[in-house]
């Protein structure tokens, strides 16, 4: 290995700047993420306005209108997007309620700067809700013992008996057509792109082995079958891959798993086609989504015991089901999730085959940056643009694996931030700026957030930061037995600042998915997650500090779950993610000996690993980016 340059040399009173070596460049503009105004509050009051008059001809009180779909994706197609259209929102998560004369959009801590500034705050009274569950707040936006009409596809029977309950009379639950739909003129057409199947390189296991443990499981439960509404479940059990919504490579379908005989996958007709029923052929049969209700219904009336999830089945299947007959419903969590989370071999060298691609592109990014962003003219969307140019280099890229978070000075604060043509700033020489970024690869989908040093930083800022990379460190480090959970290990990520009287108002990792979701449950580190971590296992450990109108500070790696060599049943994590992390931005005094000796370790594994896929100014940048401290 090359001698490292002396620690003193390297960072000396915090202030080194390292050598500038990139020409200037000019990026062409994404092709994966667009920078549109997805927003127009003028539009609000009208949308109001109309959707209270369906209400009223329904004979109703008021109306539930949720950012999910009938699939229950964080990503979901624009003809889905009732949530954005009514309130022009455009989050990932939330709900609103509309009555007759008020309307409330309930959002969680992640969105309570975002949503307040794309709604019309005038007619919209954006309230802060934790996540999980429906608000019993949304009675207050009614009359007293009012209808509350709500689409039986759109929401969960945990979600409607829990809310049902909440109510106790306030008002009353009724589900009808949705009334959205019926005012959205100028709605999307559904999605209609191609389908993959994945060859064994990539899935690692076979359709019918994934099939014969999930009857295994339909035996010790009892149940004659299951249906599966996620279609990140459905695509990993069938070997199958889409484009159906944005930055998630699924196909959306819902799907009936009996434990005798073949499966049936119900798919718009408009997708179903040689390719996909050739691609299933003699592993599943292929049916319209309309003869679905029927079908389950016939599985009712043969008094069957029936699996669904009752936090993520649509009402309406649950419905469908026990509509005619005393059938069962069996309620479990998706049977499919925790061996989809427990990644096999194949899927862990997919993986950390696109961490390495996505490490090369991200030192070409992170070198660009540091010779651009000291002399200004930088803003948010160059950024981005910088980086997807960067990553589309690789032919391996399928899509970026959420809209990049660029967020320069106060923007960085925004925890959720999305730059559009309406809200991009100029990045000011001397502030940070948080990038927070993904992709899909063909082989896997990558998670990574670096914040980024421009020229200077305040000691408050330089704190901050140190304190988040301790807690990230510690996330890195810990050894743990088995049993643990997410909930248990939170609170090594947050210690640092709460030792300081601060926090942060997210949790500190969620799974992810091998080219699949990039949120993935149901594992992940945050009072939440209490299912157990087992080896395979993928989560990003993301802890951050957010200061309103100042800036956002948040270093995130992708980790992985391994057996520990110290034995007895204890596991620890392997870092996935492979880029250099900032160190002007560490105040050295804050870190121990064993987090310096662990930062000067990834960095010198980084080196090693993306060294050589990179040359000439990259390879010099990096060499020095990722030197001992």
């Amino acid at each position: 290995m090359e001698e490292w340059p002396a620690a003193a040399d390297l960072l000396g009173s915090g202030t080194f700047e390292r050598v500038n070596f990139m020409a200037e460049q000019s990026f062409s503009p994404p092709i994966y993420q667009s920078f549109d105004v997805k927003t127009d509050r003028t539009t609000v009051a009208p949308r109001l306005a109309a959707l209270r008059a369906r209400i009223a001809e329904a004979g109703l009180d008021g109306f539930l209108v949720p950012r999910t779909d009938a699939h229950r994706g964080e990503s979901v197609p624009a003809s889905e997007a009732r949530l954005g259209y009514i309130t022009s929102f455009t989050g990932s998560a939330g709900i609103a309620v509309v009555g007759p004369e008020r309307a409330a959009l309930f959002v969680d801590s992640r969105y309570t700067l975002q949503a307040p500034a794309q709604t019309d705050n005038a007619h919209v009274t954006v309230i802060e809700a934790a996540q999980g569950g429906l608000p019993v707040q949304v009675a207050d936006f009614i009359p007293a013992g009012g209808k509350l009409g709500y689409d039986a596809w759109l929401h969960s029977p945990g979600e409607i008996a829990d809310l049902r309950k909440k109510l106790d009379g306030k008002a009353t639950l009724v589900a009808t057509n949705n009334l959205v739909d019926a005012i959205w003129a100028d709605r999307p057409l559904p999605p209609n792109a191609p389908v993959e199947f994945l060859g064994h390189n990539r899935a690692g296991r076979k359709v019918e082995d994934k099939l014969t443990e999930l009857r295994a499981t339909l035996a010790e439960e009892k149940a004659d079958a299951v249906v599966l509404t996620m279609p990140e479940s459905i695509n990993w059990l069938f070997n199958m891959r889409g484009r159906d919504v944005p930055n998630v490579p699924v196909v959306l379908c819902f799907a009936l798993v009996p434990r005798e005989g073949l499966p049936t996958i119900y798919l718009n007709t408009n997708k179903i086609s040689p390719e996909i029923t050739d691609g299933l052929q003699g592993i599943a049969e292929v049916a319209d989504v309309s003869t679905m209700v029927a079908a389950l219904r016939r599985l009712g009336a043969a008094d069957k015991r029936v699996m669904i999830d009752p936090a993520t089945v649509p009402e309406a299947i649950a419905n469908a089901i026990r509509s005619v007959s005393e059938a069962v419903l069996v309620e479990r969590r998706d049977p499919v999730l925790l061996p989809k989370a427990r990644k096999n071999e194949a899927e862990l060298a997919g993986m950390r085959e696109a961490h390495r691609l996505d490490g090369a592109a991200m030192a070409k990014f992170l070198s660009w940056f540091d010779e651009a962003a000291p002399k200004g003219g930088l803003d948010e969307i160059g950024i981005v643009a910088a980086l997807e140019s960067f990553r589309r280099e690789d032919p391996n890229l399928v899509d970026i694996s959420f809209e990049t978070i660029s967020g320069s000075g106060p923007n960085g604060a925004i925890v959720h931030y999305r730059v559009d043509e309406g809200t991009n700033r100029k990045l000011i020489p001397g502030e940070l700026m948080l990038v927070d970024s993904g992709a899909q690869y063909l082989m896997g989908t990558t998670d990574i957030t670096r914040t980024l040093f421009t020229g200077s930083a305040t000691a408050e800022e330089r704190d901050r930061y140190t304190r988040v990379l301790k807690g990230m460190i510690a996330i890195s480090m810990v050894r743990f037995p088995r049993g643990t959970t997410g909930a248990q290990l939170d609170v090594l990520a947050r210690q640092f600042l709460w030792a300081d009287g601060v926090t942060y108002n997210h949790g500190t990792g969620h799974g992810v998915g091998a080219f699949l979701s990039v949120h993935e449950g149901p594992i992940g580190i945050s009072p939440r997650y209490t299912v157990p971590i087992e080896p395979g296992m993928i989560i990003s450990n993301e802890p951050g500090f957010y200061k309103a109108g100042a800036f956002g500070i948040r270093t995130e790696n992708l980790i992985h779950v391994i057996d520990s060599p110290v034995g007895n049943g204890f596991m620890e994590f392997e870092t996935l993610t492979l880029a250099p992390i900032e160190t002007r931005l560490i105040d050295l005094q804050l870190l121990t000996d064993a987090e310096r000796n662990w930062l000067n370790a990834y960095h010198a594994r980084v080196w090693h690993e993306i060294g050589p896929l990179v040359g000439g100014s990259v390879k010099d940048w990096l060499r020095q980016a990722t030197a001992a401290i």
